[in-house]
């Protein structure tokens, strides 16, 4: 190759890479101003907007259907406001102690009465005999009356030893489970408990509670620091007050029964009333219709018709199929159950690209 023919081969590639740039520096703004153009042409479907303080998302009604965005009207409901406190399950082997005390008692006294009864027989035989012509000395005669009245102490202190027993029962245990304790033939509730297969439960209530009734329920469940309360709990009949407070809990004190062999003696119990008779008015706030944001629970409610705004709500009191709910929230109004959760990543998304473009 000669000195010509290099140089020529040389200035092409000079030209060719001049052309190149060329090339990029006015395709470049060319192709910027074409992207520029067609967003400007692309409408983002949702928009956010703010309302008196509030943040709205509009959704027009095709992008609704498309994402299966649904709204249902909330229901009017009311509440009867419940107590919650605290209980503990309660051993009965204290209870069964003064019984078979009790009965051993009535038993002794019961069978000294007999002997009584036969003493005051026989010394009214003797005793008329001891009239006909002193038939009967009066040495045997005193001596069936020294062992009657002997038999009518003993009679006397038996009953006394069983009436002492009861009144100790009664002071621990109250008059119901006295009752229960100081009958001879074992009732169905004192043997469940002795097999366990009910649980005795001593419940505090607030001071200023509703005394409970026969009748009356609480719902229970083992307390516990994961959940407060839990998800599954035992239905509790009220049995009658208990005499001895609570050493841990201030307040009035009742005694339960649960049939269930799930409960341990010593085991702590979360309870809630429903003796109160206040009711509440309310809204009731289908499941499907929650959304979590940031640990806490969120509505969107539906403001117009393409307009939704997210509110916050508490979730307490649950009933079925939702959540029980007193707040800015009427009955009537729409809130979203389906595609609340496609709402919130568009808020959120809409918020960033706002950011993005300040």
């Amino acid at each position: 190759m000669n000195r010509k023919t290099a140089m020529i081969i040389g200035l092409q590639a000079f030209l060719i890479v001049i052309l190149f740039w060329i090339l990029v520096f006015y395709g470049k703004d060319e192709y910027e101003a074409i992207i520029q153009n067609s967003e400007e042409k692309i409408e983002a479907p949702n928009r956010l907007s703010n309302k008196q303080g509030i943040t709205v998302i509009t959704v027009n009604s095709a992008t609704q259907t498309q994402s299966e965005i649904k709204s249902t009207a909330l229901k009017a409901s009311t509440h009867q406001a419940g107590i919650s406190s605290y209980g503990n399950v309660i051993a009965i082997d204290g209870l069964i102690e003064l019984r078979a005390r009790y009965l051993a008692a009535k038993a002794e006294a019961q069978g000294l009465s007999v002997a009584l009864t036969h003493n005051k027989t026989e010394y009214k035989r003797l005793y008329e005999l001891n009239l006909d012509d002193k038939n009967v000395s009066d040495k045997a005669l005193a001596a069936a009356l020294a062992e009657t009245k002997a038999n009518e102490a003993k009679a006397f202190s038996a009953e006394l030893s069983a009436i002492s027993i009861a009144d100790s029962m009664r002071q621990a245990w109250g008059d119901a489970l006295t009752k229960l304790a100081t009958d001879k033939n074992t009732s169905a509730l004192l043997q469940n408990m002795i097999s366990h297969h009910e649980a005795l439960i001593q419940i505090t209530l607030p001071f200023d509670a509703k005394e409970p009734t026969i009748g009356s329920r609480v719902s229970i469940s083992l307390a516990t620091s994961t959940a407060i309360p839990p998800s599954t709990s035992i239905i509790a009949q009220f049995i009658s007050r208990a005499p001895i407070s609570s050493a841990t809990i201030q307040g009035k004190t009742y005694f339960y029964h649960a049939k269930t062999a799930d409960l341990r003696a010593g085991m702590q119990v979360y309870a809630i009333s429903t003796t109160s008779t206040n009711n509440s008015s309310g809204v009731v706030v289908p499941n499907a219709a929650i959304v979590w944001y940031a640990g806490k629970p969120w509505v969107y409610r539906k403001t117009g018709d393409t307009e939704f705004s997210r509110l916050p709500i508490n979730t307490n009191i649950e009933v079925e199929n939702g959540w029980f709910y007193q707040g800015n929230l009427k009955p009537n109004d729409q809130v979203v159950t389906s595609g609340a959760q496609l709402l919130l990543s568009e808020e959120f998304k809409s918020q960033i690209t706002n950011e993005n473009e300040d």
